[in-house]
């Protein structure tokens, strides 16, 4: 147990490192987080977001491959890295650093450890659930596959393997639809972060 802890913070803190430079530490952080579906839009909603918010922006995707130079995508290797992000987000949000998370996020018994920080914290949490027509959905699995700035390895198996285990959020969130305007629900979160 000691040796896998010890792993742990080795590993945030590598992730800490990938994700230089940092915002300034805020009076009140927040805390964002984003979940949803491959392909529906999460990774594109949260650069629109943090264009708007200072805040320190952990892509799961990134992060991944931060740790794990040829992921696996076993569920021993995703159990570290949300382990590691976990810790990774209580670190900078003890610091005062607003966070936003891009990861699917789909499970409710997942999500309760990111509840579990902000209440343990007293932080502001903003979920956000981002969701996309599947149509749409596919034609951007397609298009990502020849995109060499793409950081997901996500395909449409994938994407419908993942539909059947998505949880609905229990807390109060936002649904953004990607395929439509954003910039109303991106200004409403952002009143909210700031307020």
């Amino acid at each position: 147990m000691a040796v896998e802890n010890a792993r742990l913070v080795s590993d945030s803190l590598r992730l800490l490192e990938s994700l230089r430079p940092l915002p300034e530490p805020a009076a009140e952080p927040f805390f964002i987080a984003v979940s949803g579906l491959p392909g529906t839009g999460k990774s594109y909603f949260c650069r629109q977001l943090v264009k708007k918010l200072p805040a320190a922006l952990l892509e799961s995707d990134a992060l991944r491959k931060a740790l794990f130079a040829s992921p696996v995508y076993s569920s021993d290797e995703s159990s570290h890295l949300f382990r590691s992000i976990h810790l990774l987000v209580e670190k900078l949000l003890s610091k005062g650093i607003p966070v936003i998370l891009d990861a699917t996020n789909l499970s409710e018994r997942n999500r309760e450890y990111l509840y579990s920080i902000t209440d343990r914290l007293n932080v502001k949490l903003i979920l956000v659930h981002v969701i996309a027509p599947p149509e749409v959905v596919s034609q951007r699995l397609q298009r990502r596959q020849s995109d060499p700035m793409n950081k997901s390895d996500a395909d449409w198996d994938i994407y419908r393997m993942m539909q059947s285990t998505e949880d609905e959020i229990c807390r109060k969130h936002y649904t953004v639809d990607t395929s439509r305007d954003i910039s109303s629900v991106i200004n409403k979160i952002v009143i909210e972060a700031l307020r």
